[in-house]
């Protein structure tokens, strides 16, 4: 051990072991313990009484309630938001129909650079019917959003890494 623990350690034991109050304390912790008393027992008392107040705002607690009951089938429409959410994923499909249409047509002069592109593109275009087979069932599915655009990005990279690899644009 060190010159400074042994020190420490002297000085520790050099202390008393316990510690007396300066005062008697029982006579403080006597008048607490009585002042809790007495005011559980005038909360209990005006515990059981409800005021005015309290009958207001427990009145328009139920008002609120009734309120958005009644008015929750003519907020929530199952039907409309379903069709609305696919109308997004037919929108996104139709784009990629057109983009993919639009770099084929580019690219229609340009030889590709294997044979198999077509069954590979038609793969992808399978996998994206699946997808979207599943998102009818639920269309607000982000997991399977981001499975249909990593889908058509695959497509899309298909085609001009077949067409325009990129070796050949330097």
């Amino acid at each position: 051990m060190s010159n400074f623990d042994d020190k420490l350690a002297q000085h520790i034991s050099g202390l008393d072991k316990e510690k007396q109050p300066e005062r008697d304390l029982w006579r403080g912790i006597e008048l607490g313990i009585a002042s809790q008393q007495s005011v559980s027992a005038e909360e209990q008392e005006s515990s059981s009484k409800v005021t005015p107040r309290q009958w207001m705002a427990i009145a328009a607690s139920v008002c609120l309630v009734t309120v958005l009951w009644l008015s929750a089938p003519l907020a929530f429409k199952p039907d409309e938001s379903r069709s609305d959410s696919y109308a997004l994923i037919d929108a996104m499909s139709t784009q990629q129909k057109q983009q993919v249409n639009s770099l084929l047509a580019s690219y229609e002069s340009t030889p590709a650079l294997t044979q198999d592109w077509q069954e590979q593109l038609k793969e992808l275009d399978d996998a994206a019917d699946v997808i979207k087979a599943a998102l009818k069932d639920d269309p607000d599915n982000s997991a399977l959003i981001k499975m249909l655009h990593h889908v058509y990005q695959q497509q899309i990279a298909l085609i001009e890494r077949v067409h325009a690899p990129k070796w050949q644009q330097i």
